[in-house]
């Protein structure tokens, strides 16, 4: 069975770029009736919080997001110590006692004579005499994963052929001195006990993987297929940070963004795929596939973002707003279909319903005045429908010989207030006669 995770640290809220692989985890799984879990990884104690752990279910579920399975690596430490002491004894992690500044002495050293700042493996030549110094010192060693330095290679599902040659990587450190993970580790440790098949991640994790495969390898565990999207960015190039807020979800979502709005623009932005105002993550779901992800930039436009919200909004079929619009008093399918073509956001709802049920200050320019007069006096008898409109407004051009917007505008600044807004051809049913008449001079 396809198993997929998306794996958020909770050390801060989700941003629309972080959204990008929760969702086409997502979508790749349910096209594949699939797994989705969600693997929170708190490894790093330090940030990671429970207010940041439930601030990401509720963006994911926000998106309309509903994991198989939840997880916590702080819940798993067993398995991946025994993967640890399973890594010593096959001689592939091993301790090293070199401290930052030492390090750091070393890769200045490499640099000057012209060499990759790569680690020397040292550590591997230590005497049993000289790590007992080293722990009689007081040092407590880092432990390294021992590389086979060699072309690691594999089949992207959306780069294609990749390969990472560890020959020219360090040793990666995988478990601190204090004991500590860090993330490779348990990461890998995961992805084998969970059965993941699919690891759909960010560009920047591609070389990463080549140290990731050689661990499934010394482990013994089946080796994922693996997907390297394009990051969003911001309009300018940079990356978008979830530790600054840049865009979170949390922010989109009090803007009043429709969740649909920005999981259309976090999945489909940097793909073949246009921006279209899809209803929800089924109908996207048919449509994508990672094949449309593209190799080049994946751009954020905030513009595309409010276009493509307005366009939802302006397709919502009643039945769908009808569950906010009853707290507002406002479930009325002819009022729904009247305003929502004028919708930037949801809420924008309460302030053009007031254009039926008012107040509503006319503007009246003096130059207009005998003109809205007579458009009182031959203003229809009721009942009124969507025809009324014409035939007042064509028994006006008769009456008067006005035509264009010398004829709309003042009757809409009249009877709205406003320079602009809905046809009035389907709100002037809503506002009915004496309405009228009493907005009129």
């Amino acid at each position: 069975m396809t198993t997929v995770r998306y794996a958020p640290s909770p050390t801060g809220r989700l941003h629309l770029g972080n959204a990008r692989p929760a969702l086409l985890n997502w979508l790749f799984a349910k096209a594949n009736a699939g797994t989705y879990i969600l693997r929170l990884d708190d490894t790093d104690t330090a940030r990671s919080t429970e207010e940041f752990a439930r601030g990401i279910e509720t963006d994911l579920a926000w998106l309309g997001i509903a994991p198989d399975l939840k997880v916590r690596q702080s819940d798993r430490t067993a398995l991946y110590d025994a993967a640890r002491d399973r890594l010593i004894a096959s001689g592939r992690l091993y301790p090293a006692y070199e401290t930052e500044e030492e390090l750091d002495t070393k890769r200045a050293r490499a640099r000057l004579l012209g060499r990759p700042p790569i680690y020397d493996r040292a550590a591997l030549n230590l005497t049993p005499e000289q790590r007992a110094k080293y722990e009689a010192e007081g040092r407590r060693p880092h432990w390294r994963f021992r590389l086979d330095g060699r072309p690691v290679a594999f089949d992207d599902l959306i780069k294609g052929p990749q390969t990472v040659n560890t020959v020219s990587m360090s040793d990666p450190v995988l478990v601190r001195a204090d004991g500590s993970y860090l993330y490779t580790l348990p990461s890998v440790v995961d992805d084998i006990d969970l059965g993941i098949t699919h690891v759909i991640r960010g560009e920047d994790h591609v070389s990463n993987t080549g140290t990731q495969i050689e661990i499934f390898e010394a482990l013994g565990g089946n080796v994922p297929a693996f997907a390297h999207h394009n990051l969003l960015t911001g309009a300018e190039g940079e990356g978008l940070s979830k530790r600054l807020g840049s865009l979170s979800l949390a922010e989109l979502r009090e803007a009043g963004y429709e969740p649909m709005a920005v999981a259309i623009v976090a999945v489909l932005t940097g793909t073949s795929l246009a921006l279209e105002p899809y209803p929800d993550l089924a109908a996207l779901q048919q449509v994508f596939a990672l094949s449309a992800v593209s190799h080049g930039s994946a751009r954020f436009d905030p513009a595309e973002l409010s276009s493509l919200n307005s366009r939802i909004l302006h397709q919502m079929p009643y039945e769908t707003a009808r569950p906010r619009l009853e707290p507002l008093g406002l479930a009325s399918e002819a009022l729904w279909l009247a305003l929502r073509g004028n919708l930037s956001v949801f809420s924008d709802i309460a302030g053009l319903a007031t254009l039926v049920t008012g107040p509503v200050t006319p503007v009246i320019a003096d130059e207009d005045r005998e003109f809205l007069v007579q458009a009182g006096e031959l203003l229809p008898p009721e009942p009124w429908d969507e025809t009324t409109w014409s035939k007042w407004t064509d028994a006006l051009k008769a009456a008067t010989g006005r035509k264009g917007r010398a004829l709309f505008h003042p009757l809409r600044l009249a009877l709205t207030g406003r320079e602009q807004g809905p046809e009035l051809k389907s709100l002037l049913p809503l506002v009915g006669r004496t309405a009228c008449l009493a907005r009129l001079p």
